[in-house]
Protein backbone atom coordinates (compact mmCIF):
# COMPACT_ATOMS: atom_id res chain seq x y z
CA UNK A 1 0.00 0.00 0.00
CA UNK A 2 1.26 3.53 -0.57
CA UNK A 3 2.40 5.32 2.19
CA UNK A 4 0.29 8.84 2.59
CA UNK A 5 2.15 11.53 4.75
CA UNK A 6 0.23 13.13 7.17
CA UNK A 7 2.33 15.74 8.00
CA UNK A 8 5.42 17.46 6.62
CA UNK A 9 7.82 20.69 7.26
CA UNK A 10 7.93 20.92 3.05
CA UNK A 11 8.94 24.13 1.55
CA UNK A 12 5.00 24.79 0.56
CA UNK A 13 3.96 24.17 3.97
CA UNK A 14 6.41 26.80 5.30
CA UNK A 15 5.65 29.14 2.86
CA UNK A 16 1.47 28.56 3.00
CA UNK A 17 2.18 29.86 6.49
CA UNK A 18 4.44 32.68 5.98
CA UNK A 19 2.33 33.81 3.09
CA UNK A 20 -1.54 33.39 4.06
CA UNK A 21 -0.96 33.91 8.42
CA UNK A 22 2.59 34.90 9.51
CA UNK A 23 2.81 33.81 13.20
CA UNK A 24 2.61 37.46 14.88
CA UNK A 25 -0.41 38.72 12.27
CA UNK A 26 -2.13 36.02 12.37
CA UNK A 27 -1.84 34.59 15.83
CA UNK A 28 -2.64 38.65 16.84
CA UNK A 29 -6.11 38.37 14.56
CA UNK A 30 -6.95 35.41 15.64
CA UNK A 31 -6.10 36.65 19.31
CA UNK A 32 -8.81 39.45 18.79
CA UNK A 33 -11.16 37.72 17.16
CA UNK A 34 -10.86 35.29 20.53
CA UNK A 35 -11.29 38.42 22.87
CA UNK A 36 -13.94 40.00 20.69
CA UNK A 37 -15.99 36.39 20.61
CA UNK A 38 -16.00 35.07 24.23
CA UNK A 39 -17.02 35.97 27.27
CA UNK A 40 -15.55 39.44 29.25
CA UNK A 41 -15.45 37.80 31.89
CA UNK A 42 -13.38 34.77 31.50
CA UNK A 43 -10.39 36.45 30.05
CA UNK A 44 -8.93 34.51 26.99
CA UNK A 45 -5.52 35.94 26.40
CA UNK A 46 -3.12 33.90 28.67
CA UNK A 47 -4.82 30.76 27.62
CA UNK A 48 -3.18 31.19 24.08
CA UNK A 49 -0.06 29.88 23.44
CA UNK A 50 1.72 30.97 20.12
CA UNK A 51 5.57 29.21 18.96
CA UNK A 52 7.18 32.51 20.77
CA UNK A 53 5.64 32.20 23.75
CA UNK A 54 8.50 30.04 25.79
CA UNK A 55 5.88 27.30 27.28
CA UNK A 56 4.80 26.54 23.66
CA UNK A 57 6.88 23.64 23.83
CA UNK A 58 6.16 22.77 26.96
CA UNK A 59 2.38 22.88 26.34
CA UNK A 60 2.32 21.07 22.98
CA UNK A 61 4.63 18.01 24.41
CA UNK A 62 2.25 17.62 27.61
CA UNK A 63 0.03 15.46 25.75
CA UNK A 64 1.84 13.81 23.23
CA UNK A 65 1.71 10.34 23.75
CA UNK A 66 3.82 9.10 20.13
CA UNK A 67 7.11 10.02 19.74
CA UNK A 68 7.21 9.42 16.21
CA UNK A 69 4.85 13.06 16.15
CA UNK A 70 7.07 14.98 18.15
CA UNK A 71 10.09 15.16 15.80
CA UNK A 72 11.76 18.41 14.61
CA UNK A 73 10.04 18.13 11.39
CA UNK A 74 6.70 17.64 12.62
CA UNK A 75 4.97 20.54 11.40
CA UNK A 76 3.25 22.52 14.50
CA UNK A 77 0.35 24.31 15.32
CA UNK A 78 -0.20 27.97 14.47
CA UNK A 79 -1.47 28.28 18.23
CA UNK A 80 -2.58 25.75 21.25
CA UNK A 81 -5.75 27.37 22.81
CA UNK A 82 -6.12 25.95 26.29
CA UNK A 83 -9.75 26.23 26.70
CA UNK A 84 -11.26 26.93 30.49
CA UNK A 85 -14.28 27.59 29.46
CA UNK A 86 -17.31 27.29 27.07
CA UNK A 87 -17.30 30.36 25.62
CA UNK A 88 -13.13 30.45 24.57
CA UNK A 89 -14.51 27.12 22.52
CA UNK A 90 -17.63 28.83 20.90
CA UNK A 91 -15.34 32.09 20.08
CA UNK A 92 -12.46 29.35 18.53
CA UNK A 93 -14.99 27.73 16.43
CA UNK A 94 -16.14 31.33 15.39
CA UNK A 95 -12.81 32.67 14.59
CA UNK A 96 -11.47 29.27 13.30
CA UNK A 97 -14.22 29.58 10.32
CA UNK A 98 -13.68 33.26 9.75
CA UNK A 99 -9.92 32.56 9.12
CA UNK A 100 -10.23 29.29 7.36
CA UNK A 101 -7.89 27.96 9.90
CA UNK A 102 -8.68 23.69 10.85
CA UNK A 103 -9.07 22.69 14.52
CA UNK A 104 -7.70 19.76 15.96
CA UNK A 105 -9.20 18.71 19.30
CA UNK A 106 -6.68 17.15 22.39
CA UNK A 107 -8.08 15.67 25.47
CA UNK A 108 -5.60 13.38 26.10
CA UNK A 109 -3.45 12.61 23.04
CA UNK A 110 -2.97 9.04 23.15
CA UNK A 111 -4.44 8.79 19.69
CA UNK A 112 -1.94 6.75 18.00
CA UNK A 113 -1.47 8.45 14.95
CA UNK A 114 -1.52 11.93 16.44
CA UNK A 115 -4.49 13.18 14.32
CA UNK A 116 -5.55 15.65 17.36
CA UNK A 117 -2.27 17.28 17.05
CA UNK A 118 -0.73 17.05 13.55
CA UNK A 119 -1.91 18.39 9.97
CA UNK A 120 -0.53 19.00 6.61
CA UNK A 121 -2.70 22.17 6.70
CA UNK A 122 -2.41 25.38 8.64
CA UNK A 123 -4.24 24.77 12.30
CA UNK A 124 -4.60 25.34 15.82
CA UNK A 125 -4.99 22.94 18.86
CA UNK A 126 -7.75 23.01 20.73
CA UNK A 127 -6.70 21.76 23.86
CA UNK A 128 -9.39 20.05 26.53
CA UNK A 129 -6.94 19.03 29.36
CA UNK A 130 -8.56 21.51 31.42
CA UNK A 131 -12.31 20.21 31.20
CA UNK A 132 -11.65 17.91 33.80
CA UNK A 133 -14.34 17.49 36.61
CA UNK A 134 -16.13 14.59 37.43
CA UNK A 135 -19.48 14.54 39.69
CA UNK A 136 -20.40 10.85 41.05
CA UNK A 137 -23.65 10.23 42.34
CA UNK A 138 -23.65 6.87 43.73
CA UNK A 139 -27.03 7.39 44.24
CA UNK A 140 -28.51 7.03 40.67
CA UNK A 141 -24.93 5.59 39.99
CA UNK A 142 -24.11 7.77 37.31
CA UNK A 143 -21.36 10.66 36.95
CA UNK A 144 -21.30 13.57 34.72
CA UNK A 145 -17.10 13.20 33.14
CA UNK A 146 -15.62 16.41 31.43
CA UNK A 147 -13.74 15.42 28.56
CA UNK A 148 -10.17 16.05 29.48
CA UNK A 149 -10.65 14.27 32.70
CA UNK A 150 -8.44 10.74 32.60
CA UNK A 151 -9.98 7.30 33.04
CA UNK A 152 -7.51 6.93 36.23
CA UNK A 153 -9.23 10.62 37.36
CA UNK A 154 -12.69 8.53 37.16
CA UNK A 155 -11.58 5.60 38.60
CA UNK A 156 -10.65 7.17 41.40
CA UNK A 157 -13.40 9.44 41.73
CA UNK A 158 -15.83 6.64 41.40
CA UNK A 159 -13.73 4.45 44.32
CA UNK A 160 -14.18 7.68 46.69
CA UNK A 161 -17.57 6.76 46.63
CA UNK A 162 -17.94 3.24 46.25
CA UNK A 163 -16.04 0.14 46.46
CA UNK A 164 -18.92 -1.83 44.66
CA UNK A 165 -18.98 0.41 41.90
CA UNK A 166 -17.23 1.02 38.71
CA UNK A 167 -17.06 1.43 34.69
CA UNK A 168 -16.43 -0.61 31.84
CA UNK A 169 -13.44 1.51 30.16
CA UNK A 170 -9.68 1.16 29.14
CA UNK A 171 -6.73 -0.51 31.30
CA UNK A 172 -4.89 2.72 30.96
CA UNK A 173 -5.08 5.27 33.44
CA UNK A 174 -3.81 8.61 31.52
CA UNK A 175 -5.80 7.94 28.31
CA UNK A 176 -8.13 10.90 28.49
CA UNK A 177 -12.15 10.52 28.50
CA UNK A 178 -13.19 12.48 25.50
CA UNK A 179 -11.23 10.40 22.90
CA UNK A 180 -11.85 7.40 24.60
CA UNK A 181 -15.50 7.48 24.57
CA UNK A 182 -16.34 8.81 21.39
CA UNK A 183 -14.10 6.50 19.52
CA UNK A 184 -16.00 3.87 21.10
CA UNK A 185 -13.87 2.44 24.52
CA UNK A 186 -13.69 -0.54 25.76
CA UNK A 187 -11.86 -2.23 28.83
CA UNK A 188 -11.82 -5.74 30.94
CA UNK A 189 -15.25 -5.85 31.42
CA UNK A 190 -16.62 -5.73 28.02
CA UNK A 191 -17.78 -9.41 28.65
CA UNK A 192 -19.63 -8.36 31.39
CA UNK A 193 -21.08 -5.05 30.33
CA UNK A 194 -19.90 -4.58 26.88
CA UNK A 195 -18.19 -1.13 25.43
CA UNK A 196 -17.87 2.22 27.23
CA UNK A 197 -20.10 3.65 24.42
CA UNK A 198 -22.77 1.20 25.98
CA UNK A 199 -22.69 2.65 29.08
CA UNK A 200 -23.32 6.70 28.10
CA UNK A 201 -26.79 8.09 28.84
CA UNK A 202 -26.00 11.19 27.96
CA UNK A 203 -23.42 14.07 26.72
CA UNK A 204 -23.00 17.46 26.19
CA UNK A 205 -20.99 19.15 22.73
CA UNK A 206 -20.67 22.27 21.37
CA UNK A 207 -22.10 22.27 17.52
CA UNK A 208 -20.47 24.43 14.34
CA UNK A 209 -23.21 26.88 15.37
CA UNK A 210 -21.84 27.52 18.94
CA UNK A 211 -24.48 25.84 20.57
CA UNK A 212 -24.81 23.89 23.41
CA UNK A 213 -26.27 20.65 23.50
CA UNK A 214 -27.37 17.68 25.52
CA UNK A 215 -28.72 14.30 24.26
CA UNK A 216 -32.71 16.01 24.06
CA UNK A 217 -31.48 19.12 22.64
CA UNK A 218 -28.83 17.43 20.31
CA UNK A 219 -31.53 13.95 19.36
CA UNK A 220 -30.83 10.70 19.08
CA UNK A 221 -29.11 10.42 15.64
CA UNK A 222 -26.30 12.90 16.77
CA UNK A 223 -26.32 11.31 20.43
CA UNK A 224 -25.73 7.85 18.59
CA UNK A 225 -23.11 9.45 16.24
CA UNK A 226 -20.97 10.84 19.41
CA UNK A 227 -20.97 7.63 21.36
CA UNK A 228 -18.79 5.76 19.17
CA UNK A 229 -18.19 7.48 15.63
CA UNK A 230 -15.59 9.89 16.73
CA UNK A 231 -17.22 12.96 18.64
CA UNK A 232 -14.63 15.61 16.88
CA UNK A 233 -16.40 15.11 13.69
CA UNK A 234 -19.61 16.57 14.59
CA UNK A 235 -18.56 19.37 17.23
CA UNK A 236 -16.81 20.13 20.44
CA UNK A 237 -17.57 17.16 23.00
CA UNK A 238 -18.04 19.03 26.76
CA UNK A 239 -18.73 16.05 28.72
CA UNK A 240 -20.15 12.52 29.29
CA UNK A 241 -22.66 11.25 31.47
CA UNK A 242 -21.76 7.71 32.15
CA UNK A 243 -23.37 4.95 33.94
CA UNK A 244 -21.87 2.96 36.64
CA UNK A 245 -21.81 -0.36 36.81
CA UNK A 246 -21.09 -3.12 40.50
CA UNK A 247 -18.30 -4.79 41.04
CA UNK A 248 -17.68 -7.72 43.77
CA UNK A 249 -16.00 -6.69 46.67
CA UNK A 250 -12.94 -8.66 45.62
CA UNK A 251 -11.98 -9.56 42.02
CA UNK A 252 -9.04 -12.12 41.13
CA UNK A 253 -6.14 -10.99 38.60
CA UNK A 254 -3.41 -12.91 37.29
CA UNK A 255 -0.67 -13.16 34.32
CA UNK A 256 0.76 -16.11 33.55
CA UNK A 257 3.06 -16.96 30.33
CA UNK A 258 3.49 -20.13 28.64
CA UNK A 259 6.73 -20.41 26.27
CA UNK A 260 6.74 -22.32 22.91
CA UNK A 261 8.52 -25.27 24.81
CA UNK A 262 5.81 -25.23 27.61
CA UNK A 263 2.70 -26.18 25.13
CA UNK A 264 2.12 -22.54 24.18
CA UNK A 265 0.82 -23.44 20.88
CA UNK A 266 -1.70 -25.96 22.12
CA UNK A 267 -2.99 -23.12 24.83
CA UNK A 268 -3.54 -20.54 21.84
CA UNK A 269 -5.38 -23.17 19.99
CA UNK A 270 -7.87 -24.19 22.52
CA UNK A 271 -8.01 -20.32 24.09
CA UNK A 272 -9.15 -19.48 20.36
CA UNK A 273 -12.25 -21.85 20.80
CA UNK A 274 -13.06 -21.49 24.51
CA UNK A 275 -12.55 -17.50 25.75
CA UNK A 276 -15.32 -15.93 23.99
CA UNK A 277 -18.21 -18.95 25.16
CA UNK A 278 -16.44 -18.20 28.70
CA UNK A 279 -19.16 -16.43 31.78
CA UNK A 280 -19.39 -13.19 31.14
CA UNK A 281 -17.17 -12.86 34.70
CA UNK A 282 -13.82 -14.02 32.95
CA UNK A 283 -11.68 -11.65 30.61
CA UNK A 284 -8.70 -13.10 29.77
CA UNK A 285 -6.70 -11.62 27.04
CA UNK A 286 -4.08 -13.57 25.39
CA UNK A 287 -0.48 -11.99 24.41
CA UNK A 288 1.77 -13.16 21.56
CA UNK A 289 5.08 -11.83 21.47
CA UNK A 290 8.88 -12.84 20.79
CA UNK A 291 11.53 -13.22 23.83
CA UNK A 292 14.84 -14.62 24.41
CA UNK A 293 14.56 -18.22 25.49
CA UNK A 294 15.15 -19.02 28.70
CA UNK A 295 17.02 -22.45 27.69
CA UNK A 296 19.22 -20.61 25.20
CA UNK A 297 19.43 -17.30 25.45
CA UNK A 298 21.08 -16.29 22.58
CA UNK A 299 17.77 -17.58 20.14
CA UNK A 300 14.37 -16.18 20.40
CA UNK A 301 11.32 -18.32 20.93
CA UNK A 302 7.62 -17.33 20.96
CA UNK A 303 5.43 -16.00 24.60
CA UNK A 304 2.20 -16.96 24.94
CA UNK A 305 0.81 -14.98 28.16
CA UNK A 306 -2.93 -14.60 30.05
CA UNK A 307 -3.85 -11.82 31.55
CA UNK A 308 -7.20 -12.02 33.28
CA UNK A 309 -9.72 -10.55 35.14
CA UNK A 310 -12.21 -12.39 37.30
CA UNK A 311 -15.37 -10.76 38.55
CA UNK A 312 -15.12 -12.98 41.73
CA UNK A 313 -12.89 -14.46 44.11
CA UNK A 314 -10.01 -16.47 43.96
CA UNK A 315 -12.19 -19.67 45.00
CA UNK A 316 -14.17 -19.14 42.19
CA UNK A 317 -11.79 -18.91 39.58
CA UNK A 318 -9.60 -21.87 40.88
CA UNK A 319 -12.65 -23.75 40.44
CA UNK A 320 -13.91 -21.82 36.70
CA UNK A 321 -9.83 -22.12 35.44
CA UNK A 322 -10.29 -26.51 36.73
CA UNK A 323 -13.31 -26.74 34.58
CA UNK A 324 -12.68 -24.55 31.63
CA UNK A 325 -9.16 -24.27 31.12
CA UNK A 326 -7.20 -27.08 32.55
CA UNK A 327 -4.56 -27.17 30.33
CA UNK A 328 -2.83 -23.81 31.51
CA UNK A 329 -2.11 -25.39 34.84
CA UNK A 330 -3.00 -22.33 36.83
CA UNK A 331 -1.59 -22.85 40.64
CA UNK A 332 -2.13 -20.65 43.54
CA UNK A 333 0.84 -18.73 43.54
CA UNK A 334 -0.07 -17.18 40.41
CA UNK A 335 -3.39 -15.68 41.31
CA UNK A 336 -4.11 -12.70 44.11
CA UNK A 337 -7.27 -11.06 44.96
CA UNK A 338 -8.00 -7.37 45.28
CA UNK A 339 -10.20 -4.70 45.00
CA UNK A 340 -11.93 -3.93 41.34
CA UNK A 341 -9.63 -0.23 41.60
CA UNK A 342 -6.38 -1.82 42.69
CA UNK A 343 -6.98 -4.13 39.56
CA UNK A 344 -6.96 -1.28 37.13
CA UNK A 345 -3.08 -0.60 38.52
CA UNK A 346 -2.68 -4.12 38.28
CA UNK A 347 -3.63 -4.30 34.84
CA UNK A 348 -1.36 -1.28 33.96
CA UNK A 349 1.63 -2.49 35.67
CA UNK A 350 1.63 -0.27 38.62
CA UNK A 351 1.75 -1.03 42.06
CA UNK A 352 -1.23 -1.11 43.12
CA UNK A 353 -1.45 0.51 46.70
CA UNK A 354 -1.34 3.34 46.62
CA UNK A 355 -4.46 4.25 44.26
CA UNK A 356 -3.77 7.74 44.03
CA UNK A 357 -1.43 6.95 41.42
CA UNK A 358 -4.57 6.76 39.03
CA UNK A 359 -4.45 10.37 39.22
CA UNK A 360 -1.20 10.48 37.83
CA UNK A 361 -1.86 12.83 34.11
CA UNK A 362 1.73 11.84 32.75
CA UNK A 363 2.37 7.69 31.75
CA UNK A 364 5.19 6.23 33.23
CA UNK A 365 7.01 6.63 29.62
CA UNK A 366 6.78 7.40 26.20
CA UNK A 367 8.06 5.80 23.25
CA UNK A 368 7.59 5.78 19.42
CA UNK A 369 4.79 3.74 18.40
CA UNK A 370 2.47 1.89 15.58
CA UNK A 371 -0.58 0.33 16.31
CA UNK A 372 -2.94 -2.03 13.99
CA UNK A 373 -6.19 -4.06 14.59
CA UNK A 374 -8.30 -6.77 13.37
CA UNK A 375 -10.79 -9.22 14.35
CA UNK A 376 -10.71 -12.77 14.61
CA UNK A 377 -14.33 -14.35 13.15
CA UNK A 378 -12.80 -18.40 13.30
CA UNK A 379 -10.49 -19.66 15.40
CA UNK A 380 -6.80 -20.42 13.93
CA UNK A 381 -5.55 -23.54 12.87
CA UNK A 382 -2.59 -25.21 14.97
CA UNK A 383 -0.67 -24.74 11.52
CA UNK A 384 -1.77 -21.51 11.05
CA UNK A 385 -0.68 -20.29 14.44
CA UNK A 386 2.30 -22.01 14.05
CA UNK A 387 3.03 -20.06 10.70
CA UNK A 388 2.45 -16.83 12.33
CA UNK A 389 5.07 -18.02 15.20
CA UNK A 390 7.39 -18.51 12.72
CA UNK A 391 6.95 -15.75 10.55
CA UNK A 392 7.49 -13.57 13.99
CA UNK A 393 10.84 -15.35 14.88
CA UNK A 394 12.27 -14.86 11.37
CA UNK A 395 11.26 -11.02 11.45
CA UNK A 396 12.84 -10.73 14.90
CA UNK A 397 9.61 -8.30 15.45
CA UNK A 398 8.86 -6.32 18.26
CA UNK A 399 5.16 -6.24 17.85
CA UNK A 400 3.34 -8.27 20.23
CA UNK A 401 -0.09 -9.58 18.31
CA UNK A 402 -3.16 -9.06 21.89
CA UNK A 403 -6.24 -10.91 21.71
CA UNK A 404 -9.32 -9.15 23.13
CA UNK A 405 -12.47 -12.03 23.84
CA UNK A 406 -15.62 -11.21 22.81
CA UNK A 407 -18.93 -12.66 23.58
CA UNK A 408 -20.95 -12.57 26.44
CA UNK A 409 -22.38 -8.90 26.22
CA UNK A 410 -20.63 -7.83 23.04
CA UNK A 411 -22.76 -10.94 21.46
CA UNK A 412 -26.19 -9.69 22.60
CA UNK A 413 -26.11 -6.28 21.88
CA UNK A 414 -27.17 -4.97 18.28
CA UNK A 415 -24.93 -4.14 15.67
CA UNK A 416 -26.54 -0.99 14.80
CA UNK A 417 -27.44 0.10 18.67
CA UNK A 418 -24.03 1.77 18.49
CA UNK A 419 -21.37 2.88 15.32
CA UNK A 420 -19.16 0.37 16.22
CA UNK A 421 -20.61 -2.84 14.66
CA UNK A 422 -18.11 -5.61 16.00
CA UNK A 423 -20.52 -7.97 17.80
CA UNK A 424 -21.59 -10.85 17.34
CA UNK A 425 -19.14 -13.24 15.00
CA UNK A 426 -16.39 -12.30 16.67
CA UNK A 427 -14.05 -14.37 18.84
CA UNK A 428 -11.61 -11.43 19.32
CA UNK A 429 -10.20 -7.92 18.45
CA UNK A 430 -6.29 -8.49 17.68
CA UNK A 431 -4.39 -5.28 18.71
CA UNK A 432 -0.66 -5.35 16.91
CA UNK A 433 1.70 -3.45 19.41
CA UNK A 434 5.31 -2.26 18.63
CA UNK A 435 7.24 0.83 20.27
CA UNK A 436 10.70 1.41 19.94
CA UNK A 437 13.09 3.93 21.17
CA UNK A 438 15.40 5.08 18.35
CA UNK A 439 14.28 8.41 16.58
CA UNK A 440 14.84 9.79 12.76
CA UNK A 441 12.65 8.67 10.22
CA UNK A 442 14.76 5.32 8.97
CA UNK A 443 14.11 3.81 12.59
CA UNK A 444 10.22 4.82 11.88
CA UNK A 445 10.20 3.30 8.55
CA UNK A 446 11.97 -0.12 9.61
CA UNK A 447 9.67 -0.21 12.41
CA UNK A 448 6.51 0.49 10.36
CA UNK A 449 6.93 -2.03 7.98
CA UNK A 450 7.83 -4.90 9.97
CA UNK A 451 4.29 -3.86 11.78
CA UNK A 452 2.94 -4.21 8.38
CA UNK A 453 4.69 -7.24 6.99
CA UNK A 454 3.44 -9.14 9.69
CA UNK A 455 -0.40 -7.54 9.42
CA UNK A 456 0.17 -9.00 5.79
CA UNK A 457 0.97 -12.52 7.05
CA UNK A 458 -2.37 -12.06 8.98
CA UNK A 459 -4.44 -12.01 6.38
CA UNK A 460 -5.91 -15.25 5.78
CA UNK A 461 -6.96 -15.98 9.54
CA UNK A 462 -8.48 -12.37 10.18
CA UNK A 463 -11.87 -11.22 8.79
CA UNK A 464 -13.08 -10.19 5.35
CA UNK A 465 -15.11 -7.82 3.04
CA UNK A 466 -13.93 -5.82 4.79
CA UNK A 467 -10.96 -6.59 6.43
CA UNK A 468 -12.23 -4.67 9.60
CA UNK A 469 -10.86 -2.48 12.24
CA UNK A 470 -11.09 -0.54 15.48
CA UNK A 471 -12.00 3.14 15.14
CA UNK A 472 -9.76 3.91 18.62
CA UNK A 473 -7.01 2.47 17.30
CA UNK A 474 -6.73 5.03 14.26
CA UNK A 475 -4.15 3.50 11.44
CA UNK A 476 -3.53 5.72 8.53
CA UNK A 477 -2.83 2.68 6.28
CA UNK A 478 -6.30 2.08 5.69
CA UNK A 479 -6.65 5.53 4.30
CA UNK A 480 -6.79 9.16 4.73
CA UNK A 481 -9.06 12.09 3.56
CA UNK A 482 -8.10 15.45 2.72
CA UNK A 483 -9.73 18.61 1.79
CA UNK A 484 -10.43 17.87 -2.23
CA UNK A 485 -13.79 16.83 -3.85
CA UNK A 486 -13.01 12.71 -3.18
CA UNK A 487 -13.19 12.81 0.37
CA UNK A 488 -16.48 11.09 0.56
CA UNK A 489 -14.90 8.18 -1.59
CA UNK A 490 -11.54 8.49 0.26
CA UNK A 491 -13.76 8.10 3.86
CA UNK A 492 -15.35 4.84 2.62
CA UNK A 493 -11.91 3.17 2.30
CA UNK A 494 -11.45 3.26 5.81
CA UNK A 495 -14.75 4.17 7.14
CA UNK A 496 -16.10 0.94 6.16
CA UNK A 497 -13.55 -1.04 7.63
CA UNK A 498 -13.88 1.04 11.08
CA UNK A 499 -17.85 1.09 10.25
CA UNK A 500 -19.46 -1.23 8.54
CA UNK A 501 -22.82 -1.46 7.90
CA UNK A 502 -23.14 2.14 10.08
CA UNK A 503 -20.86 4.31 8.21
CA UNK A 504 -23.28 5.87 5.61
CA UNK A 505 -25.15 6.94 8.48
CA UNK A 506 -22.83 8.41 10.27
CA UNK A 507 -22.02 10.35 6.92
CA UNK A 508 -25.64 11.70 6.54
CA UNK A 509 -25.63 12.87 10.46
CA UNK A 510 -22.21 14.39 9.82
CA UNK A 511 -23.64 16.20 6.58
CA UNK A 512 -26.65 17.48 8.10
CA UNK A 513 -24.78 18.96 11.62
CA UNK A 514 -21.45 19.80 9.86
CA UNK A 515 -22.39 20.52 5.62
CA UNK A 516 -19.24 22.60 5.48
CA UNK A 517 -17.31 20.14 7.32
CA UNK A 518 -15.62 22.28 9.71
CA UNK A 519 -14.90 19.35 12.15
CA UNK A 520 -12.70 17.52 9.88
CA UNK A 521 -9.55 15.34 10.28
CA UNK A 522 -7.59 12.88 8.29
CA UNK A 523 -9.69 9.96 9.38
CA UNK A 524 -12.75 11.83 10.26
CA UNK A 525 -16.60 11.37 8.86
CA UNK A 526 -16.64 12.90 5.19
CA UNK A 527 -19.77 14.72 4.12
CA UNK A 528 -21.80 13.44 1.38
CA UNK A 529 -20.85 14.92 -2.30
CA UNK A 530 -23.17 17.48 -3.29
CA UNK A 531 -24.88 15.81 -5.30
CA UNK A 532 -25.62 13.16 -2.80
CA UNK A 533 -27.42 15.92 -0.26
Amino acid sequence: MTKIPLFCSSLVILLLLATSISPSQGNQTFLECLKTNSNPSYPISSLVYSPNNSSFPTVLQAYIRNLRFNESTTTKPLFILTALHESHIQAAIVCAKAQGLQMKIRSGGHDYEGLSYISDVPFFILDMFNFRSINVNIDDESAWVEVGATLGEVYYRIAEKSNVHGFPAGVCPTVGVGGHISGGGYGNMMRKYGLTVDNIVDAKLIDVQGRILDRKSMGEDLFWAVTGGGGASYGVLLSYKIKLVRVPLKVTVFRVPRFYDQNALELAYLWQRRADKWDDDMFMRMIIDVVNSTTRPTEKTIRVSFFTLFLGDSKQLVSFMNENFPELGLQQKDITEMSWVESVLYYTSFPIAPIDALLRRQPPSVTYLKRKSDYLKKPMSKEGLEYIFKKMIELQTPTSLTFNPYGGKMSEISPSAKPFPHRAGNIAKIQYSTNWNEGGVEAADHYLNLTRVLYDYMTPFVSKYPRAAFFNYRDIDLGVTHNGKLSYLEGQVYGIKYFKGNFNRLVKIKTKVDPDNFFRNEQGIPVYPTWRK
